[in-house]
């Protein structure tokens, strides 16, 4: 059995829960999936995963601009696209994991919309596992949801002016 996992909120470690149970698959011998909504900046995670390519399939999506206001022709083209390929990751039966990161992001600005990502996930194989990360998780995923986190900012250092440090922020 296999279960839709949400990790969602406004404090810091949505994509680093979901790149370690990455991290977790991989080392059991699993194959997975990563699509990236929103990023495409490099970073020490993606570095590290490389290592796994025989196991792993990474693709990003996004314009690299904040989406500020109405989204853009080309953010919504990118966002589109990597539905597709996620529709494509959850139901092909390839993978044992697909992590669609910071696909809530990009439906809370209207890349996506929600009942498109819900159609997406009722044709996922049974053997699938999905995590779906980034904050403003709309609450027709989080009780379609089998898991959910919620990352609670409680404090940060961000707000002191810090900025995102290599290997720990990026």
């Amino acid at each position: 059995m296999a279960y839709i996992h949400v990790y969602t909120g406004n404090g810091k470690g949505k994509t680093t829960a979901a790149m370690g149970l990455m991290l977790r698959a991989l080392g059991a011998g699993m194959k997975v999936c990563l699509v990236q909504f929103l990023k495409v900046t490099e970073t020490s995670e993606l570095e590290a995963l490389r290592r796994f390519m025989d196991q792993l399939w990474v693709k990003r999506y996004g314009s690299g601009k904040f989406v500020v206001g109405e989204p853009s022709e080309e953010d919504r083209r990118e966002a589109r696209q990597g539905l597709k390929e996620a529709a494509h990751a959850v139901s092909c039966g390839l993978y044992d994991l697909v992590v669609l990161d910071e696909i809530c992001v990009a439906m809370h600005f209207r890349l996506l919309a929600v009942g498109d990502v819900l159609e997406m996930l009722e044709k996922r194989t049974a053997s699938t596992e999905v995590v779906l990360t980034g904050r403003y998780a709309p609450k027709e995923l989080v009780g379609k949801a089998d898991l959910v986190t919620e990352m609670v900012e409680v404090k940060h250092y961000f707000n002191e002016g810090v900025e995102g440090r290599k290997g720990i922020e990026k």
